[in-house]
């Protein structure tokens, strides 16, 4: 039994529709004048926000829809203040989406059914259309149009963008004007290529509207139109700028441009300029041309566009492995990604990353002192570091406060200074401060408690407290808003206990709770977290969350339990295990709410982010004591020590699950693997309707001398000067593209990379036409230790109709330990080898539908054994013993013998289902698991009663009923399990995501997305989450119509799983809903994200 619970990285909207798109809206969806950006992903609908004063893009709100996202826009209805979001999917019904900040969740407000679901060509659904007044909404599938506004605001009218035009259209007696679409001066593509617009954004203020509409080059134009007593006489097309290709833009009323790739990242440009007062040319539609004839331009670097920043988008992933690689404990995850020449690859580690704002180094202490750095920081732009002996020093409004051993110093505001001392012998040895409460322990564990009155004095409560051992460790929350006291203190002790104790004048230093440990506690600290926003009668907004108390122990230990507001009770409690050190813990703020920073041999943060708790590593150096910090230049700090140096740190993406780093490849990145002696990595890349590098030269010294040609006698030298521009001319192709080559052309390269630099060590170009498919690093028997890379290479492929030059595998040598590629030979094959893998000291190979043993030989790969049973191509192949499994393109798995005496592969079992596998992962001896490009994962395994030892009939002399079952192998695999994912799986690995954790089957998609399949080790979990997900189908149906059961069942029956993505919506549902679900389970609601939490910590993070 397996659980699916996956977690979604950066997505994009790669739909099995017959239009692939990605689709965006921005409107202010929360009825505030703040604009946000509505994306959909594929299946998952995300809520953006840009910050105008940072320049920053954060995510509000991420949800999945369980169903493909197909159109998406938003409406506002007549005299309304906040908008609408209108969604098209493949459920076959058009649904209206309204955002609620309160709850920071979409809710569906109507839903109507007009077709059949999935995605048909013959049902609408992949474009909308909503009238601007809000009054109606179109559904279809027509290509790209702009609209234009209509009445007082503009002439209305559409334009048509097709092939190498655009076009204005209105009704009456308005003629259609058409304007061809620019062309880049001496592109290398192909000149007779069509040229289309493939997004646009609109901007619009009350007295001018214009378009930017991009190509698929990249390139932005500036769209206007002339008008004559409200008639359009002449469309206007001016460059504006060149970006990566997209596939939708925003224009935002702040001035900034917000641009998705379904390829890329993401970015945020501030609009500078708006291209009027350049020299730059203006197309019209008025200018006379031969038909056929288009304009030209000369593309530039960003002129009237400011990069402000960049959101790492992982689509697609080609290729991924896990492994440390850097000898961190912990595992990465090596990700190869990306198309052309914006392609990565990508080092993946858990933890949140934070960028370094300030450093200081700090030289006035000779030798750390023994209760650790002492400086705390309450006010902005104040960070107050104490080089005498203290305990803390903090601020009461609006005066300051230092404890130190013998006593209290209050500084008041009109800079008088009260002082409290220690009684006879006795010293303070720890103490809590919030904004208005001091609490004191001294020596032998007697607790003093001071409050400030409204006059601004410290008054020391007239009663002391004895507890029953040393104290160790306490804290105090902050001050409720509105209030005068917080009502607790909380106090761990050296008997490997913490006490609650009440500050209630009522019942003020009386012990309300207990609970006890499995280790003496070294910090606590009570944040209030998990809140929502909430409005009183007066109509002041603020939060109400739950309190927690943290409690770190020596031990490396985390625990998290809940506090009671009002009795004080302690229950919940959540344990993680965080390093090898005590576990010190300090308050910080982030987005506005309290969190905690955890320090141990790592540093990890405790927050609240869209409805559930992370805790997260921080990918930092080891930090030894912390505190809040906020400045105009940094609203949400924190200033650290590390070392000898005070750091000032800001947190760069709260919610991401990975940070990462990021190296440029040139092609696309199909394959790569691990080199088990260095490390290294062989990286294949393959572009297709590309050039290589020596070409492109070629075609541009070509070009060039045409140039100078073509000229006369007087404009010769003019022409020189102007072809040596051309050729010294050198614009980034991950901005500008890569020139387009046409179909059947092909670009490859073989790179070893060292993946902890990120440094490509040594790298081979192949031919223009030679696509590398597959790579494998091996050993020969007869060539002792040597490690050898074999790449098949495909040699004049075209992709439709399927035909081929032929093949070769290229054999090289790793020398000089493993950092250089030394040629050996290359071996002709008559198809595609699609997959290689090393096998008993040689070579397996899948040539076309062969599958073929190797040997190496002086001058080529010697061919040892052949078995042509495969039926159709052989994409991928896993070995296991004697045992080899090979993936067909479109028949599944097939699972064959070697019988080493008689030198055969025999196959002796095959899957009763055609799939069109695209990766695989082999289990265990007997089970395999399968993706296919449809979205599909699904697990095979043989019956125990399966032999292997068979025998072939090349005779065919066979019996008729003995030769097989179903035109196939005689023996059939068993479905274990299946499970619609809902993108194309690329790659599936078994393997241990956290040091001490168990095994779980990931998976990475061609949207850019990463989950993780975890199986059941007891009976009652199964029964648990079996019984939670059925309750959530029908509690908390998908958000755009689609069934919940129809979607994880698209193409097969789902068996053996249970969707931990729905699951965990259990968390987002309303409480009363939480309740009646937990009822049913016979649970509370904190027991049930409790069992959630534990499945996912367990297997992940």
């Amino acid at each position: 039994m397996t659980v699916s619970n996956t977690k979604k990285r950066r997505r994009t909207a790669l739909q099995d529709g017959p239009q692939r798109r990605r689709q965006e809206e921005q409107e202010a969806v929360s009825g505030t004048k703040m604009q946000e950006i509505v994306v959909s992903r594929g299946k998952i609908l995300e809520l953006l926000r840009p910050d105008a004063n940072t320049g920053k893009v954060h995510t509000l709100l991420t949800m999945e829809v369980f169903g493909i996202i197909r159109s998406l826009m938003a409406f506002r209805l007549t005299g309304g203040t906040k908008d609408y979001i209108v969604v098209g999917s493949d459920s076959g019904r058009i649904v209206i989406l309204e955002y609620h900040p309160s709850k920071n969740m979409f809710e569906k407000i109507h839903q109507e059914t007009f077709g059949k679901s999935g995605c048909r060509r013959i049902v609408p659904g992949q474009f909308l259309a909503v009238d601007p007044k809000g009054r109606a909404v179109m559904i279809g599938e027509n290509f790209m149009n702009v609209g234009f506004p209509g009445g007082s605001d503009g002439p209305s009218g559409v334009l048509i963008c097709s092939e190498n035009y655009i076009t204005y259209k209105n009704f009456g007696d308005q003629p259609d004007i058409r304007c061809p679409i620019p062309r880049r001066r001496n592109d290398l593509d192909d000149p007779e290529r069509g040229m289309i617009f493939v997004c646009s954004a609109t901007h619009k203020t009350k007295s001018m509207f214009f378009f930017l509409a991009q190509t698929e080059q990249g390139d932005i134009f500036k769209v206007t139109l002339e008008t004559d007593e409200e008639m359009v006489t002449e469309i206007r097309l001016k460059y504006f700028d060149t970006i990566p290709v997209a596939t939708a833009m925003c224009v935002l009323k702040t001035g900034f441009l917000f641009v998705s790739s379904e390829f890329g990242n993401h970015y945020l440009y501030q609009i500078a300029h708006l291209g009027d007062d350049d020299d730059e040319p203006e197309f019209s539609s008025a200018m006379p041309l031969e038909e056929g004839d288009t304009f030209f331009f000369q593309p530039r670097p960003l002129k009237n566009l400011v990069l402000v920043d960049e959101q790492e988008n992982l689509s697609p992933i080609m290729s991924c492995q896990i492994a440390d690689l850097a000898n961190e404990d912990t595992p990465q995850l090596y990700v190869s990604c990306g198309r052309g020449p914006r392609s990565t690859l990508r080092v993946l580690r858990h933890g949140l990353e934070w960028f370094v704002a300030f450093t200081f180094w700090l030289t006035l202490f000779e030798e750390k002192p023994d209760h650790g750095w002492p400086f705390i920081h309450h006010q902005p732009n104040l960070v107050l570091c104490l080089f005498s002996p203290s305990y803390l020093c903090g601020s009461f409004t609006p005066s300051s406060i230092q404890v130190y051993p013998d006593g209290i110093r209050h500084i008041r505001a009109d800079k008088r200074v009260n002082e409290w001392k220690t009684p006879g012998k006795k010293t303070i040895v720890r103490c809590a401060v919030n904004q208005r409460q001091v609490v004191i322990a001294l020596t032998g564990g007697e607790l003093v408690y001071f409050e400030m009155d409204p006059s601004g004095q410290l008054n020391e409560y007239t009663e002391r407290k004895e507890m029953s051992a040393d104290v160790v460790c306490m804290s105090l929350a902050n001050v409720p808003p509105g209030e005068q006291r917080s009502r607790f203190l909380a106090v761990g002790l050296a008997d490997n206990t913490v006490r609650i104790i009440s500050l209630d004048p009522s019942d003020c230093l009386q012990p309300l709770s207990m609970q006890a440990l499995p280790a003496q506690p070294e910090s606590l600290c009570i944040v209030e977290m998990g809140g929502v926003e909430k409005q009183d009668e007066l109509g002041d907004k603020g939060t109400i969350g739950f309190l927690y108390l943290n409690i770190g122990l020596q031990n490396g230990v985390l625990l998290r339990t809940v506090l009671d507001p009002v009795t004080g009770d302690l229950s919940d409690t959540r344990t993680r295990y965080l390093g090898s050190r005590p576990v010190k813990l300090f308050r910080v703020r982030m987005q506005g709410q309290e969190a905690v920073l955890a320090m141990s041999s790592r540093s990890w943060l405790s927050y609240s982010y869209q409805s559930r708790f992370h805790l997260t590593p921080l990918s930092y150096e080891t930090l030894e004591y912390a505190s809040g910090f906020a400045s105009e230049q940094c609203p949400e700090g924190i200033v650290a020590i590390s070392t000898n140096t005070l750091r000032i740190l800001a947190l760069e993406k709260l919610g991401a699950v990975f940070n990462q780093v990021a190296f440029p490849l040139q092609y696309t990145p199909r394959k790569f693997v691990i080199h088990p002696e260095t490390n290294n990595l062989i990286l294949i890349e393959t572009d297709h309707n590309a050039y290589t590098e020596a070409t492109k030269a070629q075609r541009k010294q070509q070009m060039a001398e045409e140039m100078v040609e073509a000229a006369g006698e007087d404009e010769r030298e003019l022409a020189a000067e102007m072809a040596a521009a051309f050729l010294n001319e050198n614009l980034p192709e991950a901005i500008f593209g890569s020139p387009k080559a046409g179909a059947g052309q092909w670009a490859s390269l073989v790179r070893l990379v060292n993946p902890i630099q990120g440094s490509t060590l040594d790298q081979v170009q192949l031919e223009q036409n030679e696509a590398a498919f597959s790579v494998a690093a091996c050993r020969f028997t007869n060539t002792g230790d040597d490690w050898y890379v074999l790449v098949g290479v495909a040699r004049d492929m075209i992709l439709n109709p399927r035909s081929v030059g032929g093949g070769f595998i290229y054999t090289y040598r790793l020398v000089s330990g493993g950092e250089k590629l030394e040629f050996v030979h290359k071996t002709p094959v008559e198809d595609v080898p699609l997959a290689i893998a090393p096998f008993q000291g040689r070579a397996l190979v899948g040539v076309g539908k062969l599958l073929r043993i190797y040997d190496l030989g002086k001058k080529k790969l010697l061919r040892k054994c052949e078995n042509k049973h495969v039926p159709n191509l052989v994409t991928g192949i896993h070995t296991i013993g004697q045992r080899v499994i090979v993936s067909d393109v479109q028949e599944s798995l097939f699972w064959v013998r070697y019988r080493r005496n008689e030198n055969q592969l025999i196959i002796f079992a095959d899957d009763t289902y055609p799939r069109w596998v695209t990766t695989a992962c082999l289990l265990d001896y007997d089970t395999m698991a399968a993706a296919d490009k449809f979205g599909n994962i699904s697990i095979v395994r043989l019956p125990p009663n399966t032999s292997d030892d068979v025998d072939e009939d090349p005779t065919g002399n066979k019996a008729l009923w003995d030769r097989g079952l179903l035109n196939g192998a005689s023996q059939k695999a068993e479905i274990i399990m299946n499970y619609h994912v809902g993108e194309t799986v690329l790659s599936l690995q078994k393997t241990t995501l956290i040091p001490g954790g168990s095994e779980s089957l990931v998976y990475t998609t061609l949207s850019g997305g990463i989950g993780i399949l975890v199986p059941f080790t007891s009976h009652e979990d199964h029964d648990f989450f079996q019984h939670l997900e059925m309750h959530m189908r029908s509690e908390f149906p998908p958000l755009c119509g689609r069934d919940h059961l129809s979607f994880r069942s698209y193409y097969f029956p789902v068996k053996n799983v249970i969707d931990g993505d729905l699951c965990e919506q259990f968390n987002s549902m309303d409480p009363h809903k939480q309740k009646s679900v937990a009822e049913e389970l016979d649970r509370t609601p904190p027991e049930v994200s409790k069992k959630l939490e534990d499945i996912r910590t367990r297997y992940a993070f």
